[in-house]
């Protein structure tokens, strides 16, 4: 158990898990703004587009239950925007990541030994044979 615990301490410790609560605290703010976004100005619009349908007060009544689905369908163009954007930003940092290391030399593969070396190399190998 005491393995365990620092085991959780060292993982706890590292700036990953504080990237990861900083990342949950931004996204949450980032889905409040897409909410309103698409609450406030695209559903409206679409609405008029479709001549003048209101998504919020789109409702179903079964028995005693109201069925909310035009806030189900803001809740989907919602997860659309949202996930669109996380896709926009892995994918730039993925290319951007792509284009450090094409950038960077590789210290583990040798340099490519120029033309004299190689004429010098086989000049040599051809003295040894004889």
């Amino acid at each position: 158990m005491k393995g365990f615990i620092e085991e959780f301490k060292a993982f706890a410790v590292k700036g990953n898990v504080i990237d990861l609560a900083v990342a949950v605290v931004i996204g949450a703010a980032f889905g409040k703004i897409v909410s309103s976004l698409v609450a406030n100005i695209i559903m409206p619009l679409v609405g008029v587009i479709l001549g003048g349908v209101s998504f919020s007060g789109m409702t179903y009544q079964v028995g005693d239950a109201m069925i909310t689905y035009g806030v189900f369908i803001q809740s989907i163009v919602d997860f659309v925007i949202v996930a669109l954007v996380i896709f926009m930003v892995v994918k730039a940092i993925t290319k951007a990541q792509s284009m450090g290391e094409e950038e960077a030399p590789s210290e583990d593969a040798p340099a490519e030994p120029s033309d004299e070396v190689k004429l010098l190399t086989e000049i040599r190998d051809s003295l040894r044979r004889n």
